[in-house]
């Protein structure tokens, strides 16, 4: 046995727990910078967490609970130095969907979400996301981006009583538009503004050299601070003007209101629910969040997955997707002993994390702290928030998730990848789970219909030769047949075949009965079919099913060449004919896995 596979070795328990691989070269130059990339990173989640909380329809502090265990947990087991683990806005938009607006069932799915997702780690089973295919993914992140973003639309407009309903919230919000406050208005739209400024000033800010002069610097330093903690500047000076208001005696926005003060207890998930209309069930919780129960945990892998691949791609480093599967199911189950609900990994704030220059997960311990302080000294403050600035937070976050680019891609690229596209985007809008379902199902069609129809390429002459330009597989194979019986046998005179198998890798036994039907048919019409190019594994199979006229030839000259001269009426017969040395040879083989 390799050393590397010893459950114990050294490496083994570096895949197990990655900060035995990195904390040994641990310096104070990655300390300093994962201290800067943490603190961006905390002040730009504090801000978020509260605005995803209301996007997750749940009470604000909910956001913070959800924003600090991920920190700590990815801080020993995660793989990429860039992701963060927190509330998102697609996660909490299908919290919103499955939970009801009731803590007791968010703090529930998280728990299940992250037994199904730790499963799913343990069986190595992280490549079934690679059933979900790109235009998916890009059809339901812009539903959900659209979503996300006009359910704020309220909250800027200090609109209420709007359902939650897509449908009906675009009716109601319309319907209503005459009651818009112009307080909220206003500051929404500048804090918009604001926001959209200081992201372009982030982006335009130049490298910083150290032949510069320290004035230079440290200017380009206050800068730099300033627009990347963009969220936390904005959100703070809204809630400035409205304490300003407040002290008045006037108030034009609708403020956040009261935030629960203190850090969360720690307590077993909720499994079973007290209310006035009597008690609800594990079982009945569980019946109650239906498909969320598959459809979470899976956008959940998905998206977390997804961030830290790009990431690792653009930062030259690899990532290991099923360690990635245990750090987030690990945090869903010890978040929802805080009150956390169901969590991945946030794009936006890993940008944010890469610019800043972190080296290790390390900068989340500061990060966690960071929202651990808010939580136990900063909540009565957060009562002067108001909803609008929430609003264009989370606005200005999904915005970019929107990829106008994909339509006219796919168009250019395959335009038949458009259809689970545009289903996915269309029936996300009525529910999440039947768009995705819908996009999967028919991504998945359009796979096996390229494998029950694999595409063949056909050389006519006296002999016709037949290639499959890929794989055979059992549900081909009655396609194949239906071919060469047409173009060889019914047209006049009858012509014998040749089968190229150089694309051929493997067949299953649907495939080897239908080949030894195809046999016959071309016995009994008096012309021969022979095979050409077969892989060793194809060949095994084939000497094993022992077929009544199985001739096979190394080149198709030679098959070309034995046919004109021979038109194959006395095959070779495995019941008369000694067995050849080749075959036995053959069938004795290893087989290669």
């Amino acid at each position: 046995m390799a050393p590397d596979s010893c459950c114990c070795s050294p490496a083994a328990m570096q895949r197990r727990l990655p900060i035995l691989a990195w904390l040994p070269d641990y310096s104070l130059q990655w300390l300093k910078m994962d201290f800067i990339a943490g603190l961006s990173v905390g002040l730009t989640v504090i801000p978020q967490a509260l605005a995803y909380a209301e996007v997750a329809g749940l009470p604000p502090q909910y956001g913070l609970y959800s924003a600090f265990m991920g920190c700590f947990v990815y801080f020993f087991l995660g793989t990429s130095r860039d992701v963060t683990l927190g509330p998102t806005a697609i996660m909490s938009l299908l919290v919103s969907f499955y939970t009801f607006h009731e803590p007791a069932y968010a703090v529930l799915l998280a728990f299940l979400s992250g037994c199904i997702q730790l499963a799913m780690g343990f069986l190595r089973l992280g490549f079934l996301l690679d059933f979900i295919s790109c235009p998916v993914i890009k059809g339901f992140t812009s539903a959900a981006t659209v979503t996300i973003g006009f359910g704020q639309i309220k909250n800027l407009l200090g609109l209420q009583n709007i359902p939650r309903q897509f449908f009906l919230q675009v009716y109601h919000t319309f319907l209503n538009i005459g009651e818009t406050r112009v307080g909220d208005a206003v500051l929404g739209l500048v804090c918009m503004v604001l926001l959209l400024l200081l992201k372009l000033m982030r982006d335009h800010v130049p490298p910083v050299h150290p032949e510069m002069p320290p004035g230079v610097r440290l200017s380009h330093g206050l800068v730099w601070t300033a627009t990347t903690a963009r969220n936390a500047l904005v959100v703070s000076f809204a809630a400035l003007v409205a304490y300003s208001f407040e002290v008045t005696g006037y108030q034009p926005f609708i403020l956040t209101g009261e935030t629960a003060e203190g850090l969360p207890p720690v307590r077993t998930p909720p499994f079973s629910l007290t209310t006035a209309n009597g008690t609800t069930s594990f079982a009945e919780m569980v019946q109650d969040m239906g498909t969320g129960l598959a459809v979470v945990p899976l956008v959940g892998l998905l998206e977390s997955i997804a961030v830290a691949k790009a990431f690792a791609s653009q930062n030259n480093y690899r990532i290991d997707a099923n360690q990635e599967l245990l750090a987030i199911g690990l945090t869903n189950v010890l978040g929802s002993l805080v009150s956390s609900y169901p969590i991945t990994g946030s794009f936006g704030r890993t940008a944010v994390n890469a610019q800043s220059g972190v080296c290790t997960p390390a900068g989340g311990l500061v990060t966690g702290a960071l929202v651990l302080l808010s939580l136990d000294y900063l909540t009565s403050l957060f009562y002067y928030i108001p909803k609008a600035a929430l609003a264009a937070v989370i606005i200005m976050a999904v915005a970019p998730l929107f990829d106008t680019k994909i339509f006219g891609t796919l168009w250019r690229v395959k335009r038949l990848d458009l259809l689970p596209l545009s289903i996915t985007f269309l029936l996300c809008f009525w529910e999440v789970q039947y768009g995705v379902l819908a996009g999967i199902l028919l991504s998945l069609l359009i796979l096996l219909h390229a494998v029950a129809r694999p595409r063949t390429q056909v050389s006519e002459g006296p002999v016709l030769v037949l290639q499959p330009a890929s794989g055979l597989h059992f549900p081909a194979i009655e396609a194949l047949r239906e071919a060469m019986l047409s173009q060889a046998l019914e047209g006049s005179p009858r012509r014998c075949a040749v089968l190229e198998c150089t694309h051929i890798c493997s067949i299953d036994y649907t495939v080897v009965l239908g080949l030894r039907d195809l046999l016959e048919d071309f016995r009994r019409q008096g012309a021969a079919l022979v095979f050409v190019g077969l892989q060793v594994p194809v060949l095994r199979t084939l000497l094993a099913a022992d077929l009544k006229g199985f001739q096979y030839f190394s080149t198709l000259e030679e098959a070309e060449n034995h046919l004109q001269q021979d038109p194959g009426t006395q095959p070779y017969n495995s019941c008369g004919d000694p067995v050849p040395e080749h075959k036995v040879a053959l069938l004795k083989a290893p087989a290669c896995h």
